[in-house]
């Protein structure tokens, strides 16, 4: 290709992709109606989501019958802040039992010393622990589920990862959602909060201003279904329907898949207009990088020609590439891509009301998002916590 057809093609996607975040930016704004529906924050508490009718409303009858949930916690070392992220699952508006079920691999295993600080605050709550080194399957955290499961006590399971943190209305808008009809689980969008450094905070708004535009955009086009591991509210019926854990235990995106296995017996994943905070602990680059990769190589596997097709998603990189070739082009686009990117960090501020990462980082965050998926597809093992993973086609993995 010439060297000035080179620099078109720049331009042109980096063109795409502002007027892509121009309509990320509408969609971001029609989901998530005012007033904003918001769990989740700085201490893990945020303001109610049952406003104005924007959400699912549990019924007299379902309040009266006092659903019984059982949340599953698999943990793995003791995160910053993970004691406080636990405690949120606690404090809830459901009038039903609650029993929040925590899940170890090894009795040494940090996470143990936030559950029992957990249980001394909190002794009249039902917080059992599994600790059981049994494994099923490369995935590891699909294996402590595994484990966890004859410990259940309830017919409603919510599976979440053990770095959410939620408000008091988390249950009662998220069962509300699963109790619709057609609906087989719920699950949450989410936001980044940095709990451990520069690099957590970078983590953070890689998440607010980058993740979850693209999953809102995803989801609310119907381009994308997404289930994530934030939240998965299901029935026990419909886990044992689709086969329970131990289906999943060789899946990397095992999220993914269980919203897959839903959709095959007919019956919809449901996002209610939330976000969560995922509490972001990367101390380093190199954690941070290791992280983002791996995330990126789960999705390039899962949806191949979508995820090529997601580079014209990044304008602000791609005019900067435009800018050596076509200087007044690259220029003005840069301009044009650096306003909307911004816009739509602003707009996802405001929804989370609590900064995740300051705006000047946003140039930083977006050529990282661009290397990113630039590496993504040099790789076939991901690193999950101290273990190599090697991808072995249709998102299923061997250790």
């Amino acid at each position: 290709m010439p060297v000035e057809g080179i620099g078109i093609a720049f331009a042109a996607l980096a063109a795409i992709g502002v007027a892509y975040q121009a309509f990320a930016w509408v969609m971001l704004g029609r989901f998530f109606k005012s007033p904003v529906a918001f769990t989740g924050g700085a201490g893990g508490c945020g303001e109610s989501a049952l406003q104005a009718g924007s959400i699912p409303q549990p019924s007299p009858a379902s309040e009266g019958d006092g659903l019984s949930v059982t949340i599953l916690k698999p943990l793995y070392g003791n995160e910053p802040r993970l004691k406080d992220n636990l405690a949120t699952f606690l404090a809830q508006d459901h009038v039903g039992p609650v029993q929040l079920l925590c899940g170890i691999g090894s009795p040494g295993d940090p996470a143990r010393g936030a559950v029992d600080a957990l249980r001394a605050e909190h002794p009249a709550a039902d917080i059992a622990l599994v600790c059981d080194a049994a494994r099923h399957g490369a995935n590891a955290k699909v294996g402590n589920l595994i484990n966890m499961m004859p410990e259940a006590r309830h017919g409603t399971l919510v599976l979440s990862d053990s770095d959410m943190s939620v408000a008091p209305d988390y249950l009662a808008v998220l069962l509300a959602t699963l109790a619709k009809p057609g609906v087989g689980a719920a699950t949450c969008f989410y936001r980044g909060r940095g709990d451990a450094g520069f690099w957590s905070e970078v983590s953070a708004g890689m998440i607010s201003h980058v993740a979850l535009p693209d999953m809102v955009v995803g989801y609310t086009t119907g381009l994308a279904k997404p289930c994530m591991g934030s939240t998965i509210a299901i029935t026990r019926e419909t886990l044992e329907r689709i086969g329970g854990f131990e289906r999943f235990a060789d899946t990397l995106a095992d999220d993914h898949a269980i919203g897959a296995a839903v959709a095959e017996l007919g019956l919809r994943v449901e996002i209610p207009p939330l976000v969560l905070t995922h509490a972001c602990t990367e101390p380093s680059f190199a954690a941070l990088w290791r992280q983002k990769v791996r995330w990126a190589a789960t999705i390039r596997g899962l949806q191949p020609w979508g995820y090529l097709g997601s580079a014209v998603t990044r304008p602000l990189p791609l005019a900067l590439l435009a800018a050596p070739f076509m200087p007044a082009t690259g220029l003005a686009l840069s301009v044009a891509a650096l306003a909307v990117r911004l816009a739509v960090a602003a707009r996802v501020e405001r929804i989370g009301r609590r900064q995740s990462a300051a705006p000047w980082m946003l140039p930083l965050i977006d050529t990282l998002e661009f290397l990113v998926f630039a590496a993504s597809f040099t790789v076939r093992k991901v690193d999950w916590r101290g273990r190599a993973l090697t991808m072995t086609g249709d998102g299923r993995i061997t250790a």
